[in-house]
């Protein structure tokens, strides 16, 4: 079974994203913060990461940062509601395959995470 993170601070896209991709036949971890979504990388076999980039204390940035700097190299999605064209780049240098703006459209999110991993 796959497992996917979930790191947003806002409880209702967590378990929205949890419902869906449970559905899937995802299994499903959240994070509401960046030492949570660390502690849960480094325990775990997560295939893909879901990131908001506005979490309080670390930021979806410094949490991406610290997970390519630790030699993880799944799949990271992001998501945002402001789009810093300059710090989207300096994230897909990172290994970001793509941005979501919030309100994202939940069938699209599925789609790509779905092609994405099937392709790995």
């Amino acid at each position: 079974m796959r497992k996917i993170l979930i790191v947003d601070d806002q409880r209702g896209i967590r378990l929205l994203l949890e419902e869906v991709f449970s559905r899937e036949g995802y299994e499903v971890y959240q994070a509401i913060n960046g030492l949570e979504a660390l502690s849960i990388i480094k325990n775990n076999s997560i295939d893909c990461v879901l990131l908001d980039m506005k979490i309080p204390g670390m930021n979806g940035f410094e949490i991406l940062q610290e997970i390519r700097s630790l030699n993880f190299t799944m799949p990271i999605f992001m998501m945002t509601a402001f789009g810093d064209q300059e710090l989207m780049d300096e994230a897909k240098s990172l290994g970001v395959v793509k941005y979501f703006t919030k309100p994202f459209n939940i069938f699209e999110v599925t789609k790509e995470v779905n092609e994405v991993l099937a392709a790995s």
